[in-house]
Parts: C-alpha cells; sequence; structure tokens
C-alpha cells in the first residue's frame, strides 16, 4: 500500500512504499528551508534538482547536485535549503 505523506504546509510531499530493498519514500520539495528529523538511517539521493544540506555536527553546508546521495544517522535532525523544486529517493535503513 502507498502512503501520501505532506509536510510543511504541502511544500514538501512524498509517497512510501516498501518493496525488496525495504521502505522508501520519494518525494518533492519546494524552494525554502526545512529540518527534519530521522528514526532509521536515511539514504537520500537527489534524483532532480539541487539541495543544501547541513548534518549533524557539521557546521558548512555541503551542496548535492542530482545524482548524489548523502547519509544521515538514526535519531538524529538535520536541514536542508532548496533555492528551486527538488525530487528524492529516501531509502530508510
Amino acid at each position: 500500500m502507498l502512503k501520501v505523506n505532506e509536510y510543511f504546509g504541502g511544500s514538501v510531499k512524498s509517497i512510501a512504499l516498501e518493496n525488496e530493498e525495504g521502505t522508501a519514500t520519494i518525494g518533492v520539495m519546494e524552494a525554502g528551508e526545512y529540518e527534519f528529523g530521522t528514526a532509521t538511517i536515511e539514504l537520500m539521493t537527489i534524483t532532480s534538482g539541487s539541495l543544501d544540506v547541513l548534518l549533524p555536527g557539521e557546521t558548512d553546508w555541503k551542496v548535492f547536485e542530482t545524482g548524489s546521495t548523502f547519509r544521515v544517522e538514526k535519531d538524529v535532525r538535520f536541514k536542508v535549503k532548496a533555492a528551486g523544486q527538488v525530487a528524492y529517493y529516501c531509502l530508510y535503513i
């Protein structure tokens, strides 16, 4: 069963699925700055656009372009900034 998620007043939307790789979401976000929390390790791949990411414990923002992946550990918070619309695939492990 697919599950639709909506955050930040509709500025971030995703569809969750479960398959042989595990649980994942495919989503989009409008331009803006957002903070997320994790319950599992997350591998996020940018599929369209560019995303600035501030990972826990870091002081410098890192830019992730289309095709790049970053890892976020379990039970932490991280920030992202999108200058334009961004699409992503997030695998929860």
